[in-house]
């Protein structure tokens, strides 16, 4: 993926935030219990988390009495993850671009990214967020992957055939002939963190679980991710159309998605 493709890609989100907080599925609460274990944070820890979003994993982090600066580079996203935590006099929501963003003093015990360091240059993720830290502060990753395990729904290998005829040559939006890969088949980043020269691996935990969607909450999911809203109007309606009615044709009118999330703790040197 270009430079310019990335950059276009990792704003689509401010184009929908109400949507994307509604429709974008919670992390598991455990992820949090062994993030704080993984990562040791003291008693009213001073977190960063890059690309908070509408704030959904920052809540939880917050109810814990963390004290947090979120850095969010979409305007609106912010605006709504401030209004979410406005009860919690500790969370700081800067809307801003990570990558540039300096803040007035450093030293912080710990940095998060929940789905969102993938958006951040690979020469930047993990200098800045070392940079940034005190002396074995650490770094808690969280990435995502939609999956299909032995006993998930086909209805995510026979969907292929509406972005083979909607949009056959998108990589963005075509998962592949196959469909998603196997739970197994998904690689965490520790071998990334272990070549960037700046960390070491703590611990990584995997979640598994399913969330069950009508065909308007699945068309609302879909809706959320980048790669459909960089489509054109036209051509997301059309492929959000045949997606609706293949949901609508099924016994049960609904669809099973299998969510994968990887935790990766790991210290700075």
């Amino acid at each position: 993926m270009s430079g310019n493709s990335q950059q276009l890609l990792r704003t689509t989100f401010e184009q929908v935030p109400e949507l994307y907080d509604r429709a974008r599925p919670n992390y598991p609460p455990q992820l949090f219990n062994d993030l704080v274990a993984l990562a040791q944070l003291p008693t009213a820890a001073r977190i960063v988390e890059i690309g908070c979003g509408t704030g959904q994993a920052t809540l939880p982090l917050a109810q814990r009495g963390y004290q947090i600066t979120c850095v969010e580079l979409g305007e609106q996203l912010a605006s709504l993850a401030r209004n979410k935590l406005t009860s919690f006099p500790n969370v700081e929501v800067i809307n801003a671009n990570f990558e540039t963003w300096q803040p007035e003093s450093t030293e912080f015990d710990a940095i998060v990214a929940f789905t969102a360091l993938h958006w951040i240059a690979p020469d930047v993720r993990y200098t800045k967020t070392a940079a940034l830290l005190r002396e074995h502060g650490t770094l808690a990753i969280v990435s995502t992957r939609h999956v299909l395990p032995s006993h998930g729904d086909p209805f995510f290998i026979e969907v292929q055939g509406d972005y083979e005829a909607v949009v056959p040559d998108d990589p963005s939006t075509k998962a592949g002939a196959g469909g998603p890969p196997a739970p197994d088949a998904v690689e965490d980043l520790s071998d990334e963190i272990s070549a960037c020269g700046r960390f070491h691996n703590v611990g990584t935990r995997r979640y598994l679980w399913d969330v069950i969607y009508t065909a308007d909450e699945y068309i609302a999911v879909l809706n959320t991710y980048s790669g459909h809203r960089a489509l054109d109007d036209d051509t997301r309606e059309r492929l959000l159309s045949r997606i609706h009615q293949r949901i609508e044709a099924r016994p049960d009118r609904c669809v099973r998605k299998t969510y994968l999330a990887m935790l990766n703790v790991a210290e700075r040197f």
